[in-house]
């Protein structure tokens, strides 16, 4: 084999490898603390909340905001996640108050602003329910670019397919990353408060 054929075959072997390190590297999720400024996750929105109240983006600026997306007919996943929401609340102790979760119905036709008001009365207080015109939800799910789809089931009933990631949103309303509450309460506890 000659020099100049080892010569080439070595140069796109070397590409080869730092196309392959860069698109692992950009794949990467953005380091603790760092917030992600690749992707918009998130914007303005107007819902109603379950007190009644006309909210937006701004009603919620200066506290850290945990958004979960989901419905009150729902039969294991949005409750589970509202449980374990409800916990670090409680591990947060004091601290809770500077912070709020965010409980946003993917299935406004039945989730008024009553409905989720007395759904969450099983919940921690921090936690506020969201709804809205189909309109709007539509709106604020893409904004987060969340997914819900409504899914006939007998007769004239229907449930809701939807994303199930509880977004951890910063002080000033931008996207720090998907929040884990996977995990012990005060392991989560922990890593909200570095954003109070």
């Amino acid at each position: 084999m000659s020099n100049r054929r080892v010569l080439l075959l070595l140069a796109a072997f070397v590409v080869g490898a730092v196309v392959i390190v860069a698109s692992a590297l950009a794949l990467l999720p953005p380091g603790p603390g760092t917030v992600s400024n690749q992707v918009t996750i998130g914007g303005p929105y107007q819902l109603v909340a379950q007190d009644g109240q006309v909210v937006t983006q701004e009603t919620y600026a200066g506290s850290p905001t945990l958004v979960f997306f989901g419905f009150t007919h729902c039969p294991d996943i949005c409750p589970t996640a509202l449980y374990e929401m409800s916990q670090l609340f409680e591990a947060l102790g004091p601290d809770a108050r500077k912070a709020t979760g965010l409980f946003i119905t993917v299935d406004p036709e039945r989730d008024t602003p009553e409905v989720l008001k007395a759904y969450l009365g099983s919940f921690h207080p921090s936690i506020q329910g969201l709804s809205g015109t189909p309109e709007q939800i539509a709106a604020v799910t893409r904004a987060y670019r969340a997914y819900a789809k409504k899914v006939p089931t007998q007769g004239d009933d229907y449930t809701m397919d939807h994303t199930a990631i509880v977004y951890l949103m910063d002080k000033d309303g931008r996207f720090v990353a998907p929040f884990n509450l996977k995990r012990p309460p005060e392991e989560a506890a922990a890593e909200l408060r570095r954003y109070l």
